[in-house]
């Protein structure tokens, strides 16, 4: 069995942040060759809208048992973290750095950055702010005209990232449409591929169901890194 431990990290101007640590059963944590190990690092939806990282345990759990250890943490404002959430996520983009170098410090130096919904945006805006991370998932990346009015200066920064890159989202996600993710994806640089949920909502696709078919795609992505 996966075993789970709590963690405090220190963010910018004194924020401090609630963080868990997912870490995988003794006998699998020691298999992984030490060019193939990498820690998974979970960015929860949107904090104004009731995300939190309670939201992302089945992921993290999922991904421990496959040998990978993963961490959770409720970014300002969100639960026991201190500070204040912002509207736009930039404020949070420090919260993501200051988890990822902690988790690179403390317990693996290769770092997958995977975000869900807003959290995806957050996410991106970090991946080149941090040497370790060497790639990114994005699960429900909200590129759609309504939700870019408060994340579309996110943007840039992933797309422009030479890092690889996987986007993962519902056929009926109500943020964004099919076409929109690949128009976006046209500008992007490096690898980034996509895969789709056939029939899958945005909302749907953050739930508990789909926890376990997260998990193994991002698993797939880790093989490819």
């Amino acid at each position: 069995m996966s075993t789970r431990e709590s963690a405090t990290v220190e963010s910018v101007n004194g924020i401090t942040l609630d963080a868990r640590i997912y870490k995988p059963p003794t006998d699998q944590n020691n298999s992984t060759s030490n060019e193939k190990q990498i820690v998974v690092v979970l960015v929860h939806p949107y904090s104004v809208l009731g995300g939190c990282q309670g939201l992302m345990k089945g992921i993290a759990r999922n991904l421990a048992e496959h040998g990978f250890p993963a961490v959770t943490f409720d970014m300002r404002g969100v639960g026991k973290s201190t500070g204040r959430p912002s509207l736009t996520g930039f404020a949070e983009v420090a919260d993501v750095v200051a988890v990822c170098k902690w988790s690179a410090e403390n317990l693996c130096n290769r770092v997958l950055l995977v975000g869900s919904s807003a959290g995806a945006p957050i996410a991106g805006s970090a991946v080149d702010q941090v040497d370790e991370i060497v790639g990114y998932v994005s699960l429900g990346y909200p590129f759609g005209w309504t939700a870019s009015i408060l994340f579309g200066r996110h943007h840039k920064a992933i797309l422009q990232s030479p890092k690889p890159k996987l986007f993962v989202m519902g056929t009926k996600d109500g943020f964004t449409s099919v076409k929109q993710l690949a128009n976006k994806l046209k500008s992007a640089a490096g690898r980034a591929e996509t895969h789709l949920i056939e029939g899958a909502s945005h909302f749907q696709m953050e739930g508990p169901a789909y926890d376990t078919e997260m998990a193994n795609l991002i698993v797939i992505f880790i093989s490819s890194l």
